[in-house]
């Protein structure tokens, strides 16, 4: 009980460093930019403050963690989680945040857990594995979470896209253009596709040509669907093919390969069912079917 109480001052101890050096800090660099800011002859009116409310508050500390961590440390790798947090479509939040969060999470979940055991009065050995297990949580859950909703979001852009393709059909052969069309597609759709196609029109706004703006794309969302629409997109454009047939060809191909996922997943459904159908169903079953008869049996021997 004295040695969780030890590691629990620790981490209590280290979790109330780290934040009061982030807040510090994220105070100084402020302060550091806006007295630079004032030498070039800015006189305009800068707000200090952040994000509004609590989410705001712990939006900056993780920030601060998570900027230290990586200056001194070195043991993230900011570009593989930031096309996680673009895949996400979690564009306000920086790696070195998500980066922060990690750090409060494994200093977090383990103080929680020390309060808990103390509280409850477990035993040392199992005190110290759930300490381990509350570490491994608190380090590996926000990652966790990115990645799933990552997944999720581009498993609805996939699924989407034949409905782009074929609202593209009909705007392109009605007398559009393509850049018309996906303008006009882009506030008809809903969800992370239509963001996805506004975040594009708007880089062709901001000077970036359409085949730029739609590789961009692609590189934010490496599903199979948009890399075949935007290399069909490509090639079209270079080599002077009809745009409408392109489309026409392109929705029937994606229709085909969105019945063949879901014939995919229809035949995983019997494999999936089986630990639950073994571990849950079945005994339940065999305690309704054969508990009497083992209990006429039992009946039958003591008689």
């Amino acid at each position: 009980m004295i040695l969780t109480l030890l590691i629990g001052l620790i981490f209590t101890a280290v979790a109330v460093a780290l934040i009061a050096q982030a807040i510090i800090a994220a105070r100084l660099r402020a302060v550091e930019t806006l007295t630079q800011i004032g030498h070039y002859g800015f006189t305009g009116g800068v707000d200090l403050e952040g994000s509004p409310g609590l989410r705001g508050l712990f939006n900056d500390i993780a920030s601060s963690i998570g900027t230290i961590v990586v200056e001194r440390m070195h043991l993230f790798n900011e570009d593989l989680l930031h096309k996680q947090l673009i895949q996400a479509g979690m564009y306000r939040t920086s790696p070195r945040m998500l980066m922060g969060y990690q750090v409060l999470g494994v200093l977090g979940f383990p103080a929680l857990w020390i309060w808990f055991a103390v509280g409850a009065g477990v035993s040392t050995a199992f005190a110290l594995m759930g300490l381990l297990v509350a570490g491994l949580i608190g380090w590996m859950g926000p990652t966790s979470a990115v990645r799933r909703k990552a997944d999720a979001r581009l498993y609805r852009i996939d699924y989407d896209m034949p409905e782009l393709i074929d609202l593209l059909v009909v705007t392109v052969e009605g007398g559009l253009g393509l850049n018309a069309s996906l303008q006009l597609a882009s506030e008809r759709i809903k969800g992370p596709l239509g963001e996805e196609l506004r975040i594009a029109i708007q880089e062709q706004r901001m000077g970036l040509s359409q085949l730029q703006a739609l590789e961009n794309l692609q590189t934010r969302v490496p599903t199979p669907a948009v890399r075949s629409f935007v290399r069909a997109m490509v090639q079209g454009e270079r080599l002077g093919v009809s745009i409408g047939q392109i489309l026409r060809s392109l929705a029937l191909e994606m229709r085909k390969r969105r019945r063949a996922a879901a014939e995919e997943r229809a035949q995983k459904a019997p494999i999936k069912i089986l630990f639950p159908l073994v571990f849950m169903i079945f005994p339940a079953m065999f305690v309704v079917i054969l508990g009497p008869a083992v209990i006429s049996v039992f009946n039958a021997f003591n008689g």
